[in-house]
């Protein structure tokens, strides 16, 4: 026994040198610290809504959005020719003369009302113009990522789409508000299809649905088609482009059975 007790000292030493001898100095064990997976919720799949008699809509974006009104009824009324056994209450929380960076927090105020589905506009009739047009595109795709990620996390069961504006003409855009030279109002509106279709890009590389507005309202020549822009101040909707809106709007909800039937 007491040979055992002498033995065993000189047992644990060999075991210590062996160690060392087969892991160089400094290779101790790590603990291992497991890093969380990024969030991803791309490609975006939509929720099935629930039926039920009565859908609410919030409706977010700058004044192109805000012309629907404050409870865009001419949307719901659009969808009831479309769904007339069911009621539609729309939240349109569009603030005229904000851009795409105000998006998160607007999306952050409503988030504990109890919409079924949230309508994003583009911002892109004011454009972030104080910078650069590549670095303001870079800001609106990280701020659209941002709102989409904090809505699938927060209301996963809510339906996410996305709508472009009607389309700027460059031969009238803003003449009765601006006093611009002819290639002054071109570029204004080339910055701000820039924005249109960095949205519908942002659109179709996530499968985000899309109604896309602006292309329905180009004339034949590829412009904005006058009859859908107020000639007050040759920039908002006219009343044929609310109907064209809200049509489309619409339509494509019923026809993508967003709200069940």
């Amino acid at each position: 026994m007491k040979k055992i007790i002498l033995l065993f000292p000189i047992f644990l030493l060999t075991v210590f040198i062996a160690y060392f001898l087969t892991h160089p100095l400094g290779s101790f064990p790590q603990k291992i610290i497991s890093t969380p997976t990024p969030f991803n919720p791309y490609p975006y799949h939509s929720p099935i809504i629930p039926n039920k008699h009565a859908y609410l809509t919030l409706l977010v974006g700058d004044s192109m959005v805000a012309a629907l009104g404050p409870s865009a009824n001419s949307l719901r009324l659009e969808l009831l020719k479309l769904y007339p056994t069911h009621e539609f209450v729309n939240y349109n929380r569009a603030v005229p003369a904000t851009n795409v960076l105000t998006l998160t927090s607007v999306i952050n105020e409503n988030l504990d009302d109890g919409f079924d589905l949230v309508i994003i506009g583009s911002f892109a009739y004011n454009p972030l113009s104080h910078l650069p047009l590549d670095q303001g595109l870079k800001a609106q795709t990280k701020a659209l990522d941002t709102t989409i990620k904090t809505l699938i996390q927060k209301r996963p069961e809510v339906v996410i789409v996305m709508i472009t504006p009607i389309a700027p003409n460059k031969y009238t855009f803003a003449q009765k508000t601006y006093a611009l030279a002819p290639e002054v109002r071109a570029a204004w509106v080339t910055e701000r299809i820039a924005y249109i279709n960095n949205h519908i890009k942002f659109a179709k590389d996530h499968q985000i649905p899309l109604v896309n507005i602006y292309e329905t309202s180009l004339n034949e020549n590829g412009d904005g088609n006058p009859i859908y822009i107020s000639s007050d101040d040759y920039i908002h909707p006219s009343n044929a482009g609310i109907e064209l809106m809200s049509r489309e709007i619409a339509q494509f909800i019923f026809d993508n059975q967003i709200f069940p039937n």
